[in-house]
């Protein structure tokens, strides 16, 4: 998952193309705000979902492998960030991570128990391509997950594949400056290419490139990502330019998409009939009115360029000439490059118009949309909060976003890539209580429930990723946050089951709600 958000206007830039926000229609008394205490028990089970819906957990290479320079692996650029500025609350890194890089067997075995129909992981590009094009595979990293794959096929998992999650050789950005140069595109080209040669022939699902729209937004408009470009009105970085760099980057990411799917489906597909898609973050906006402006305020961000070849009017309307071009030849490689749409939804905002209205000066911004992002409607809260600054629990924002992706995108597949629950202040409860998340199972269930709603009136979604399976690091914020369905023991590596991992375990493999009476295991 994500980081600690540094204040809710961080959302703001969700507007620029990939969020998959709609209006949701306004409502005045609050939309799904979660009570523990309100709630009815939910006895959604695997048999609401269809034959064949794949449900997994998932995870990411930094976030978990460890082993950040064994068997000739490069520094990638978040080893170098974290390195030299420190990052979460202890100067924490992912050096050691998970130890998933030697403990994997161990990890497959614990999805294998779960009964886990699919596992969602990412390649370390510096790992499999230490020094992208200007070297040459690295075997080792090659070896390592083959060992995944085959490991996990063997116990009846799909190996569900993110060609990239964040991390990507430090080389490449000191070379060119990564993904504000074109030569990314032939550089992630080139990543994809290798996946697809050694790795293809087993996986059916790939995701091109993980969150463009959340990594474009921290790294290059707010520069707490690395490699930390911002304008001084945003943050606090050296160098950068929030209004106009943020476009590019995202520019070439979407050429980059959509170059690796023109290749697979001209050198692979044939032999290999895989799935590509790409995985968003996906709020979900709703008026903070019913005034028509805030109505225009809550359509400002869609996956248009992916599928009809072309950046949507809101976006022309509001930046302007800053906005990228896509070639007649461009417009054809990004047209319709998605078999599905990756979804990662955790929360929902208000959305208050500042067109008309008086906003905060970074709201009131064309890179923005001239838009402004509210958690409160009347002095209430949008949902319960989470451990994760200005992230809220509204199970209902699931089957809103998937409807609203279905309706305007022809009911393109979809994939709810990632869905997690982190409780407040874990840091300073006591092991017994972190392994006692009542709260997360509860969440799972809410938000499961919403989704099979949406399933049944049509939506074609196909399956749904806890994240994560254990606690991993979480970028900014290190080991504070706690996503996982086991915890892991910071001293010896040790993987415990929480409540939430039987529920899960007795969800997909006896297709009960035994535990859904969880107050019982308070």
């Amino acid at each position: 998952m994500k980081l600690k958000q540094k204040s809710h206007v961080i959302f703001l830039f969700w507007y620029l193309i990939f969020v998959c926000n709609r209006v949701l229609g306004a409502s005045k008394n609050g939309d799904g705000g979660f009570r523990l205490e309100e709630k009815e028990e939910h006895h959604v089970k695997i048999s609401d979902f269809p034959k064949g819906f794949i449900f997994g957990a998932a995870s990411s290479s930094y976030q978990v492998e460890g082993g950040y320079i064994e068997d000739a692996k490069s520094l990638s650029n978040w080893d170098v960030f974290c390195h030299s500025v420190g990052c979460g609350k202890n100067r924490e890194n992912g050096d050691v991570a998970d130890y998933h890089y030697h403990l994997f067997l161990k990890d497959i075995e614990i999805m294998h128990s779960l009964g886990l129909k699919a596992y969602r992981f990412s390649i370390s590009w510096a790992r499999i391509l230490p020094r992208g094009k200007f070297g040459e595979v690295n075997i080792a990293g090659i070896m390592f997950y083959d060992k995944i794959i085959n490991n996990l096929i063997l116990k009846g998992i799909e190996p569900f594949v993110t060609i990239n999650h964040y991390d990507f050789p430090q080389e490449l950005e000191d070379r060119f400056g990564s993904w504000l140069n074109g030569e990314m595109q032939e550089h992630f080209v080139h990543l994809a290419d290798t996946c697809f040669k050694y790795f293809g022939d087993r996986v059916k699902y790939w995701a091109t490139i993980n969150e463009p729209n959340l990594f474009t937004n921290f790294a290059y408009k707010w520069g707490i990502y690395p490699p930390s470009r911002c304008s001084k009105f945003y943050g606090n970085c050296h160098t950068g330019n929030s209004e106009v760099e943020p476009l590019i980057v995202m520019h070439n990411m979407l050429l980059a998409h959509g170059k690796a799917v023109e290749l697979y489906r001209q050198k692979y597909k044939l032999k290999q009939a895989g799935l590509l898609g790409i995985v968003v973050n996906c709020h979900t906006f709703i008026p903070l009115t019913e005034s028509l402006l805030d109505i225009e305020a809550a359509k400002r961000a869609v996956l248009d360029p992916l599928i009809y070849g072309e950046y949507p009017l809101e976006m022309l309307k509001y930046i302007g000439s800053d906005l990228p071009s896509f070639s007649i030849k461009e417009k054809k490689i990004v047209k319709n490059s998605l078999d599905f749409i990756g979804i990662n939804h955790y929360s929902s905002f208000y959305v208050k118009d500042c067109t008309n209205s008086t906003c905060s000066p970074i709201a009131n911004r064309p890179i923005q949309g001239f838009l402004d992002i509210v958690v409160e409607r009347d002095g209430v809260l949008i949902g319960e909060p989470t451990g994760m600054e200005d992230t809220y629990v509204v199970p209902n924002g699931m089957e809103k976003i998937v409807n609203q992706i279905k309706f305007r995108y022809k009911n393109k597949p979809m994939f709810i890539t990632e869905n997690g629950y982190s409780s407040p202040d874990l840091q300073e409860k006591r092991v017994n209580v972190v392994l006692n998340d009542v709260k997360r199972v509860q969440f799972h269930l809410e938000y499961l429930e919403f989704l099979a709603k949406s399933i049944r009136k049509g939506a074609d979604v196909r399956g749904y990723f806890i994240w994560s399976l254990m606690d991993s690091y979480e970028w900014l914020t290190g080991y504070n946050l706690k996503f996982g369905l086991y915890y892991v023991d910071r001293l010896t590596l040790t993987r415990i089951p929480k409540l939430s991992a039987r529920w899960y375990k007795s969800f997909l493999i006896e297709n009960t709600t035994d535990l859904v009476n969880i107050k019982a295991y308070a």
